[in-house]
């Protein structure tokens, strides 16, 4: 686990102007609202918004790009330095001016947005001068962003050959992509383009998942990347790596805003990445960090407190939080000192053997973990006609248990595979086990058989249910 990541961002900086009114009147001029404005504001946009929302996670951050000579550029350096962050690798230009939206807001309603700026290629010089800065700032840093909004500063040549420098130092380099042609970002580790961006690169329209998993498996294979995320907006993300495809839900319950959430879902990624996460359960932190933010007006950050709290109250079942993958599981594991328990079991239909059962296995430690089996693994152990309740059943009324720190799905016959992962200290099972083999029992350090409460078991329980509806 890295401490304190040190994470380099290269792209397009901007100015984000917001105006701040009431409206209640139609102009005698023209058909148009007339907004009174009551406040305004400046904040860091673009590749600006990236950086923000990785300084609110606690990363070390620096920014290369271009920006104007003028008030809007001057604004991005005293803020930056403001925030700690060095603007030695910033270009400033003579020939363009600074980025800067600016957006009329009324009644938390965007009313209209004003753009001034210069789309055109940065010169040749400045694209030099970007390149030169970031081949002596690169060893620095554990990863590198580009945040590309097409606005001159991530020219064709300049992209591959930043690329192609991070990969030379083995930096891994995350792309928020722009436009419909992506080969200017070939050999990157990682892209994240929004599903129309996706569709205009891949010349694939994403209808449903088989046309979702070609499309990404065309990108992958055209671009040479390790790894492509595509967001899905409501529908959540799907994220690719090693020939595979796997959906996440979104989490957002509420959207005032979608402004930078992009800039939040990059940052995040980059950010757990650089920490040392699985590709997997940095795009659940990047998922829960952009619910957070589009719950909030404006381009806003999220920080690692808010996006903890989120997860914990999502749909208002706290317990839901100790359901792990066995990735989350390793990783939170690896951190703790105290000695860890294990069973494991199918627990269909939870009952006050289970209970008993459970709570004396946690007395004998400091971390309870339950193995429960899935769903394909229960019907190979006991019948097509098992399991009575489905695998997300069974973990969410194991996971409200007092005693249950954690629960972790396993999809073999047994859990040897899981034990070998996680080396728990002390290995229980019931002692109906006494006299037979204990799976993992090699690994734990120690293996306890408890007693189990006599007349008490699934199978006794489904057979009085099936005398009672007879």
């Amino acid at each position: 686990m890295i401490e304190n990541c040190k994470i380099l961002v290269v792209g397009d900086l901007m100015v984000d102007h917001y105006l701040y009114g009431s409206c209640d009147r139609v102009s005698p001029e023209a058909p148009v609202q007339v907004v009174d404005i009551k406040s305004e504001e400046n904040l860091l946009g673009g590749a600006g918004n990236v950086v923000n929302n990785l300084l609110s996670l606690g990363a070390k951050v620096g920014v290369c790009s271009v920006i104007g000579f003028d008030e809007a550029g001057e604004f991005i350096k005293k803020r930056l330095e403001e925030k700690q962050v060095t603007t030695e690798l910033l270009i400033t230009s003579k020939d363009r001016p600074t980025t800067k939206k600016s957006r009329i807001i009324a009644q938390h309603q965007q009313i209209v947005r004003v753009d001034k700026e210069d789309r055109k290629d940065i010169s040749d010089e400045e694209q030099s001068a970007i390149l030169n800065t970031f081949r002596e700032a690169l060893k620095g840093y554990d990863l590198v962003v580009l945040s590309d909004y097409n606005k001159g500063v991530l020219t064709d040549s300049l992209t591959k050959e930043i690329i192609s420098l991070a990969k030379e130092y083995d930096k891994p380099i995350l792309v928020d992509p722009k436009g419909k042609d992506f080969s200017k970002y070939r050999g990157a580790t990682l892209l994240t383009p929004n599903k129309k961006e996706a569709i205009l690169a891949s010349g694939i329209d994403i209808k449903d998942d088989e046309t979702l998993k070609n499309a990404g498996e065309k990108l992958i294979d055209e671009l040479g990347l390790e790894a492509l995320i595509i967001t899905l907006s409501e529908e959540g993300m799907a994220i690719f790596e090693e020939g595979k495809m796997q959906k996440i839900a979104t989490l957002a319950r509420e959207v005032f805003d979608v402004t930078g959430a992009g800039d939040t879902v990059l940052a995040a990624l980059a950010y757990a990445l650089a920490s040392g996460k699985s590709l997997l359960n940095a795009a659940k932190f990047a998922n829960a960090a952009a619910a957070v933010v589009v719950g909030k007006v404006g381009a806003a950050t999220a920080t690692k407190e808010e996006i903890s709290s989120y997860e914990k109250t999502l749909y208002g079942r706290a317990g839901e939080s100790k359901i792990k993958t066995k990735d989350e599981l390793l990783e939170i594991l690896s951190s703790h000192k105290g000695s860890i328990v294990f069973t494991n079991g199918c627990f269909d239909i939870l009952h006050a053997g289970h209970v008993s059962y459970l709570a004396k296995a946690k007395k004998l430690g400091d971390i309870l973990v339950v193995g429960v089996n899935s769903d394909a693994s229960v019907k190979r152990l006991k019948g097509e006609k098992r399991p009575i309740n489905s695998q997300e059943d069974r973990l969410l009324v194991l996971s409200a248990l007092e005693a249950v720190d954690f629960v972790v799905l396993f999809e073999e016959d047994t859990p040897y595979e899981l034990i070998s992962a996680i080396k728990p200290d002390i290995l229980v099972k019931g002692a109906d086990y006494k006299d037979k083999e204990v799976v993992g029992s090699d690994i734990a350090k120690e293996t306890h058989l408890i007693e189990l409460v006599e007349g008490r078991s699934t199978s006794g329980v489904i057979e009085r249910i099936k005398s009672v509806g007879g």
